[in-house]
C-alpha cells in the first residue's frame, strides 16, 4: 500500500526540493510540478511531488493521521510506544 503524505516545500534547488513531512526533512523531486515556491504543501508519492494541495486540507490530513496512529498505538497490538 502506498501512502502519500502532505509535505511542506521548506527549500528549492533547481528540480529538487528540500519537504518538511512532518518534522521528517527529506528530498523530492518537483520537476512533475510547474510554479511550486517555498511554503507550498505538495503530495509526494515514489519520490515525486504529484499534486499542490492547500494548506488547510494538508494540516487536517497530517492531524488525522496522528490521531489514526495515536489510535492504533493505544489498541494491543503488539507494538510497543516509543
Amino acid at each position: 500500500m502506498c501512502l502519500a503524505v502532505p509535505s511542506k516545500i521548506i527549500e528549492i534547488n533547481d528540480q529538487v526540493a528540500k519537504v518538511d513531512v512532518d518534522g521528517v526533512i527529506r528530498e523530492t523531486s518537483i520537476m512533475l510540478m510547474d510554479d511550486v515556491k517555498i511554503g507550498d504543501y505538495v503530495i509526494v508519492h515514489a519520490g515525486f511531488a504529484i499534486n499542490r494541495i492547500d494548506e488547510e486540507a494538508a494540516l487536517q490530513t497530517l492531524e488525522d493521521m496522528r490521531s489514526i496512529l495515536a489510535e492504533e498505538a493505544g489498541q494491543d497490538n503488539g507494538f510497543k510506544d516509543h
